[in-house]
């Protein structure tokens, strides 16, 4: 197994590694969750380019690469339904467009086709790993501002009020995106 993949399957890992984190008790937890959740987000980064400049792509990776994204963001945004941070209806919008868009890419690898990343996508994925980070940071503020005593209940509405906003922002992305390549490409469907 070549360094691009084994960076690959790191992320998944990291992200049971990062939940377990974030559903402990204390600052320490919380920040090592954020430290943990930016290692695995680099991993993307890294075993793409790694693959791509070393001549190590390979099928395995081409496969696991999205999955490993999908469950790294996936199981952060469940976090924080299960924290009450995020509407639950969000992130079902989420999970729906990764399912289509995996479900179109299965069907045209079937019929010898590769849906490429699209730059909508790219941006879906920045927006996504972006708003992860940011919620990530609220966290951490407020177990900061519960510890000092400064945190306050209209605080906590002004944070939810821009994780709301920011989530929205998401999730238009991830709509754009989800919908450019399902009309690109549908006609896979209707071959042969």
């Amino acid at each position: 197994m070549n360094l691009p993949n084994k960076l690959t399957l790191s992320r998944v890992v990291l992200t049971a590694v990062f939940l377990v984190l974030l559903f402990a008790h204390g600052l320490v937890y919380k920040l090592s969750a954020v430290l943990v959740f930016s290692v695995a987000a680099l991993t993307d980064f890294l075993d793409g380019f790694i693959a791509r400049n070393n001549n190590l792509v390979s099928d395995f990776g081409k496969f696991m690469d999205p999955i490993a994204d999908k469950i790294l963001i996936l199981a952060a945004f469940l976090a924080f339904v299960e924290m009450k941070l995020v509407p639950a209806w969000m992130v079902i919008i989420i999970i729906f467009r990764e399912f289509m868009i995996t479900g179109l890419r299965i069907v045209a690898l079937k019929k010898n086709r590769v849906i490429e990343a699209t730059l909508a996508g790219k941006h879906k994925t920045v927006s996504q790993l972006m708003t992860v980070f940011i919620i990530l940071v609220f966290i951490c503020l407020r177990e900061v501002g519960f510890t000092w005593e400064f945190w306050t209940p209209d605080l906590e509405s002004y944070y939810l009020g821009a994780i709301l906003f920011l989530m929205s922002v998401t999730v238009l992305l991830t709509l754009v995106s989800g919908f450019s390549i399902a009309a690109r490409h549908m006609r896979i469907f209707h071959e042969g």
